[in-house]
């Protein structure tokens, strides 16, 4: 059986409970890679396209026999430094976890018990790594990542810098158009790794691969980064440990190695940075006369990478606080010389509190060598208010991922959103790069209209801004407003609030907005038909989604829908990571075959049954309608006559004036309306209804585990394509408009309530308050 995606990650992840309550998220994690990767190599030990040694005694089955064992952290210890000096290629620079450290795992029993805990979720049957294949798709790749993820999220401030989250990586690389980088020699750099995620999220986006390098300060991370690359199947990278700013690792000849693309992601605004480099730096990143403040490294890091950048040809991206924008002083001299050098390309500025371990909103710089002379201006993107609460984080949606890329791509103006900027005008603004100089926000604060207060009316003006309402269903306005009498300028609104969402849905040119959008779904799956159809065995998930999210993209946004094409990507997107991933998966493996999950029960009903590619409750809508309407109506009458006979005891009990204190007297009556013939006709009637209930729903059971034995690929298809897939992608999709149509509904109505009333009726119902309240007082002697 294949491995879930979903499945893996939440054993996995299960495994932390083990360790959770004894130490930081930021050390027990690296407690659980190890063994991890210990699984991985066990699984994968006796396949011929490994390079790893396994030593005699090392393989997962023997650590799984050191379970309560009194020594267990010692000999976990040795097994580890065994499998380290067997492979030095690939594990000479790791540092290894201590699994014998009272301090962090307990003394004694408390260790074993622990210890013999963790070893155990390894041994789970669904984490057989043997089956996976090593590439992009990896599902250990992935679930890698996933534990990385929920480690920083767990790490606390600072301690979460290790990991830069997967959307972002994804962002970067694609905008940098590594697919044209074909050769694989291309080299590829970070010159503060962490755990590596950025520098694979690069290497995949190469077409032929490409040679990694990166470098990390901290000694146990570096470590992790390590892992992550023989993990994702990168047997070759070279990750080196040490300070990048003040001992960078790849030099040559007195001079910093250059690379074809160099990406980072750097810890924000460190402090105290400036160390053995020196302000006059031998690389030539700094002089004296052009230095980073020194309780502040982030102009040192872009200094750095640039420098790393091949002369003439190399190209990066770099994750800075906003701060490197706008900031005087010394960054503002820097960041002078670099606009002019035309070494930025562009700049994007990302959502806050999207990164592990800060708060503060961060930004992209884009950067390239390759017609840096000629360059005439830099491209700006505002991004900072596409994202989702995730947690106590915030988190890049799909849709707001692909609008950076696909804007990017463009290098279109696009209003509030993105813009390029002449070389003219930032010199004009003193080299100030802050994203607001050029970009202006789009305007929500509400304008009051004092005539509308004084006189009634809905100002015209706040209803043109609605115009892409209007402009998508022509005839909606006319049928929303009426001019007020005598003016052009104000207009009340025809049907009453509490019938305006009815009016909405029934306006002709809604309906027909709503039917060319639902027509553009339908020619979209008409498209995917065949594509799912096409599944077999061996496919490659991955590549799958992105050409199919773009073909819906597409087509939503050749039919202008009131629908925005990306929020309908977004669901299509949302759908393959909740459930259509997995279901290729489970193809990828097994092909259109199914596993009937019968739960653990020992007589299972067909309501215990599960199946992840085609879910039972479409079998049993397909081939036994019948049969559970009348299981259903069974049950019913069963229900019905259980509230009958609790009935004539609560009856009986309220007769008799019975307190529910005294359980004696309770009891007596209980047995006595229970000995009426009255109850026993009607319990008599319920067993007979509820023996023909078990009878029906054990014939059913066997007809619906028989049904999965016999279905066949051709059966098998349509349901899952049909009734699941497309039937749920449309349902979805369909939310988008509804959506649309509840939030067109909320700003009119919004609007209606705004000058519901004007000041002389409200100075008139305060004069008669005023009045009534005078009368009272008077009453009462004041």
């Amino acid at each position: 059986m294949a491995i879930k995606k979903s499945q893996i990650y939440s054993t996995l992840w299960s495994a932390c409970d083990a360790l959770r309550g004894s130490m930081d998220a930021s050390q027990y994690k690296d407690y659980v890679l190890i063994l991890l990767f210990v699984k991985y190599l066990s699984d994968k030990g006796d396949d011929p396209k490994t390079l790893f040694k396994i030593p005699d005694g090392c393989r997962f089955s023997d650590f799984v026999s050191l379970k309560q064992d009194k020594d267990i952290g010692e000999k976990i210890n040795k097994k580890l430094e065994a499998i380290k000096e067997a492979n030095p290629w690939f594990l000479g620079k790791i540092t290894l976890p201590n699994f014998n450290d009272p301090a962090k795992l307990g003394k004694g029993k408390d260790m074993v018990d622990m210890l013999s805990k963790l070893i155990g979720v390894f041994e789970d049957s669904n984490l057989d790594f043997s089956k996976n294949r090593s590439a992009d798709d990896d599902i250990l790749g992935d679930a890698y990542e996933y534990l990385m993820k929920n480690f920083a999220a767990q790490s606390g401030k600072s301690k979460g810098q290790f990991y830069t989250p997967s959307e972002v990586s994804r962002t970067m690389a694609a905008i940098l158009h590594l697919d044209e980088f074909t050769s694989a020699q291309t080299s590829i750099y970070d010159m503060a790794c962490g755990s590596g995620s950025l520098l694979l999220r690069a290497l995949a986006e190469t077409p032929n691969g490409a040679t990694i390098y990166g470098q990390e300060k901290d000694n146990a991370t570096a470590s992790l980064a390590i892992l992550n690359m023989l993990l994702h199947g990168v047997q070759v990278a070279y990750i080196e440990q040490g300070d990048t700013l003040n001992s960078p690792r790849f030099t040559s000849a007195g001079k910093l190695e250059t690379f074809d693309v160099c990406i980072a992601n750097p810890p924000f605004s460190t402090k105290s940075w400036l160390g053995a480099a020196g302000a006059d730096d031998t690389y030539g990143r700094w002089t004296s006369d052009l230095l980073p403040p020194a309780k502040c490294g982030d102009y040192a890091f872009l200094l750095h990478l640039i420098t790393s950048m091949k002369p003439e040809t190399g190209r990066g991206a770099c994750i800075l606080p906003h701060g490197v924008l706008f900031r005087g002083n010394a960054e503002q001299t820097i960041r002078t010389k670099l606009v002019q050098r035309g070494v930025i390309e562009g700049i994007i500025g990302l959502p806050p509190n999207i990164f592990f371990g800060t708060g503060i909103p961060a930004c992209i710089i884009v950067l390239n060598k390759k017609g840096a002379v000629a360059r005439k201006g830099i491209f700006f993107i505002d991004a900072k208010d596409g994202f989702m609460k995730d947690g106590a984080k915030n988190r890049l949606r799909q849709q707001d991922m692909r609008r950076i890329i696909d804007t990017w791509n463009a290098r279109r103006d696009v209003p509030h959103y993105a813009r390029f900027v002449s070389m003219d005008e930032i010199e004009k603004n003193d080299y100030n790069l802050n994203i607001p100089r050029y970009i202006a926000a789009v305007d929500k604060e509400i304008t009051q209209d004092i005539h509308a207060h004084l006189f009634g009316g809905l100002p015209k003006h706040d209803i043109d801004r609605m115009q892409p309402y209007w402009s998508a269903c022509p005839t909606l306005r006319q049928a929303l407003f009426s001019p007020l009498e005598g003016t052009n300028d104000y207009f009340t609104l025809r049907p009453s609030i509490d019938a305006l969402s009815k009016t909405i849905a029934e306006e002709p040119s809604f309906i027909s907005q709503k039917e060319r959008y639902l027509a553009s779904i339908d020619q979209w799956s008409d498209k995917m038909r065949p594509q799912f159809n096409a599944l077999k065995t061996g496919i490659a998930p991955k590549q799958l989604i992105a050409p199919w999210g773009e073909l819906l993209k597409q087509q939503v946004a050749a039919d202008k829908s009131l629908v925005d094409h990306y929020d309908a990507y977004g669901r299509l997107m949302d759908y393959w990571d909740e459930i259509l991933q997995d279901d290729c998966y489970l193809i990828s493996r097994d092909g259109w075959t199914l596993t009937l999950n019968r739960s653990d029960k020992k007589k299972p009903t067909y309501e215990d049954f599960s199946c992840d590619l085609l879910p039972v409750g479409i079998v049993l809508e397909t081939y036994f309608q019948s049969e559970t309407v009348a299981i259903r109506d069974l049950q019913e009458k069963s229900e019905q006559m259980k509230a009958q006979l609790d009935q004539m005891i609560a009856d009986r009990l309220e007769q008799e004036e019975c307190s529910e204190d005294d359980e004696d007297e309770v009891k007596s009556i209980t047995a006595e309306v229970k000995k009426s013939a009255k109850y026993k006709a009607v319990e008599k009637q319920k067993k007979e209804n509820d023996k023909q209930l078990k009878a029906q729903i054990a014939t059913l059971t066997d007809a619906v585990a028989a049904k999965y034995d016999s279905l066949t690929e051709s059966e098998i298809k349509p349901l899952v394509i049909e009734r699941k897939w497309l039937a749920t992608l449309r349902q979805k999709l369909e939310s988008e408009m509804e959506q649309v149509g509840q939030q067109m509904t909320a700003d009119i109505t919004a609007l209606a309530e705004r000058y519901a009333q004007t000041l002389p009726e409200i100075d008139s119902e305060v004069a008669k308050l005023e009045t009534k309240v005078n009368e009272y007082l008077k009453q009462m002697g004041f």
